[in-house]
């Protein structure tokens, strides 16, 4: 932040560009790429478009970095796990990042944001965005848990599988098929 000459604080573009990916992070969640438009994540943000456009070129610019954000919030998350992890044993690893990862889509904006980008991966920019995202979490947890590939594929499976229930509201229904799908605790 820095100061004006009346000792207004003002916000950098970087803190202003975080602000927005946040804001868009909401937006997109609830519309979609294609149903979310800039001035409602302008307006969202408390900027004008124009400066939106000042901060992202345009909107598959602003999709993708969106992606990016979740992306290094997943990151950061796996980290987390991992550091807490009681053993160096892959399976004791893999849950601690599990368990993080649980705790982090309980705001399941960002999980529904990634179903949305995967959902309009058919543009090439986004597309190539959640490849990226999904070659970096694997590439991470591989290396932070050092399992093997059926472990790293079994994490992955469980963790979108957790997606898809959180994101249909699943964990609040007491019925057969959601006990069934239901993460197992770690």
């Amino acid at each position: 932040m820095s100061r004006t000459s009346t000792g207004r604080t003002l916000s950098t573009a970087e803190e202003r560009r975080d602000t927005v990916l946040r804001t868009a992070v909401r937006a997109f969640a609830a519309r979609g790429y294609y149903g979310t438009t800039t001035t409602e994540v302008a307006k969202a943000a408390g900027i004008s478009q124009a400066y939106l456009y000042r901060l992202f070129p345009d909107k598959q610019a602003l999709f993708v970095a969106v992606v990016d954000h979740c992306s290094a919030l997943i990151r950061q998350c796996h980290a987390d796990g991992a550091a807490s992890a009681g053993s160096a044993d892959p399976e004791a690893v893999l849950a601690a990042m599990a368990r993080s990862y649980g705790a982090l889509i309980d705001d399941r904006d960002l999980l529904v944001v990634l179903l949305h980008a995967a959902c309009a991966a058919s543009e090439p920019a986004i597309g190539d965005a959640i490849r990226t995202c999904y070659a970096k979490q694997v590439e991470y947890v591989r290396a932070a848990s050092g399992a093997s590939d059926e472990q790293i594929r079994r994490f992955f499976g469980d963790g979108l599988l957790a997606n898809i229930m959180t994101s249909v509201g699943a964990p609040a229904i007491d019925a057969p098929w959601a006990r069934t799908l239901a993460p197992r605790p770690a």
